[in-house]
């Protein structure tokens, strides 16, 4: 029915036989204490060998060649350095050979200032008086040192004596100015004081006339100040005595019952009008807190009645509170106990169980047949 004897694929079974061979070597590898302990990967370090070689022969080619750039490097800076300094040696020849040719020591501005020539070619410092060069800042001619002194000292003196006497005839004619002067102010201030008095006199009689006419306006204020207070007391009279006739014959007074009467209803009074209350009214009030009186002492035997019942319920939920302990103790006593009992039972189990694995399940020692079945394979 089934086809047992099918042939394998090729591929599989040399597929099967590679992981085979694989395993083997594996196991070869790994049961084998030496090997796995102190054996060496040689085709490793072959490989590492080479690997380093390769990186020096790279490092030495990589150096060789950096050599190569730096002698080469070199010698064009020193090429370059050459070359700078023939320019520099060409410049300055250029540079001297045009201050010999255009920068003579003769063209220069500042030459007047350090010629060794100077004096032998410069002018006398002061030819005449007028001479434009000698300023003040040359300090070539000071006062005294002209070739005219003995003229000009002359005319100075000559000068000097018609200033004296032009000053003398100043301060003559200024003493008879400050004469004429101190005069004229004596006639003034007699003038003035004249006037002053003659003012005062006048002032005093126009204060005399001033005083007289406002004494006799006082005079006249008083009059009619007195006459007004008259007329205001005989006033305030008349308006006391309307005033009081008025308070005694009022509504207030005597007393009129009808005047407390509110517009707003035969049951509302005027506060400020109203004189008591009638006798019917008042033993209407007694009446009315006879009736209150009576309603106040019948709500507090009510409120004692049920504060008294208040009581007994209380007292009645203590004494249930009180059983209910009692009740909630035995049960508590009951489970304590039935718990007690259920660990002595699970106690004694567990010692059961306990002697059972010590005595009967674990007396089994184990053979070498069980360690044999460890380590033979390499998965």
């Amino acid at each position: 029915m089934y086809k047992l004897d099918t042939p394998l694929d090729r591929k599989e079974a040399a597929a099967i036989e590679r992981r085979r061979n694989r395993e083997q070597q594996r196991q070869g590898r790994i049961f084998n204490a030496k090997v796995r302990q102190i054996g060496i990967d040689v085709q490793g370090l072959e490989t590492q060998v080479d690997e380093k070689k390769q990186h020096e022969q790279r490092e030495r080619e990589r150096e060789e060649a950096f050599a190569q750039d730096a002698v080469r490097y070199d010698k064009i800076a020193t090429l370059m350095e050459t070359r700078q300094q023939a320019d520099k040696r060409a410049l300055n020849m250029y540079e001297n050979e045009f201050r010999s040719l255009h920068q003579q020591p003769e063209a220069r501005r500042e030459w007047d200032l350090y010629d060794p020539d100077a004096l032998k070619k410069d002018k006398p410092a002061r030819v005449h008086d007028d001479d434009p060069r000698c300023t003040i800042s040359s300090l070539q001619k000071f006062d005294g040192e002209d070739l005219n002194a003995k003229a000009r000292r002359r005319l100075q003196e000559e000068q000097l004596r018609e200033w004296s006497l032009q000053q003398q005839r100043e301060k003559d004619a200024a003493k008879w100015g400050q004469k004429e002067a101190d005069r004229l102010y004596d006639l003034k201030r007699r003038e003035l004081d004249q006037r002053a008095c003659e003012l005062a006199q006048a002032e005093e009689a126009c204060r005399r006339a001033i005083n007289m006419a406002t004494a006799d306006y006082n005079n006249a204020l008083a009059r009619e100040a007195e006459e007004r207070a008259r007329l205001r007391r005989q006033q305030e009279q008349d308006d006391n005595a309307t005033e009081v006739s008025n308070a005694i014959f009022s509504d207030m007074l005597t007393e009129n019952p009808a005047v407390a009467q509110s517009a707003f209803g035969s049951h509302r009074v005027v506060p400020d009008r109203w004189k008591g209350m009638t006798p019917e009214q008042q033993e209407e009030v007694r009446r009315i807190q006879a009736l209150q009186a009576e309603e106040q002492r019948r709500k507090r035997e009510a409120e004692k009645r049920e504060k008294d019942e208040w009581d007994r319920q209380r007292a009645l939920q203590a004494r249930t509170g009180v059983l209910i302990e009692r009740e909630v103790e035995r049960v508590n006593r009951d489970l304590q106990r039935k718990q007690a009992e259920e660990n002595l039972r699970l106690a004694r189990e567990q010692k059961a169980h306990k002697e059972f694995l010590e005595k009967e399940l674990y007396t089994n020692p184990p053979t070498a047949a069980y360690f044999m079945q460890f380590n033979t394979s390499s998965r």
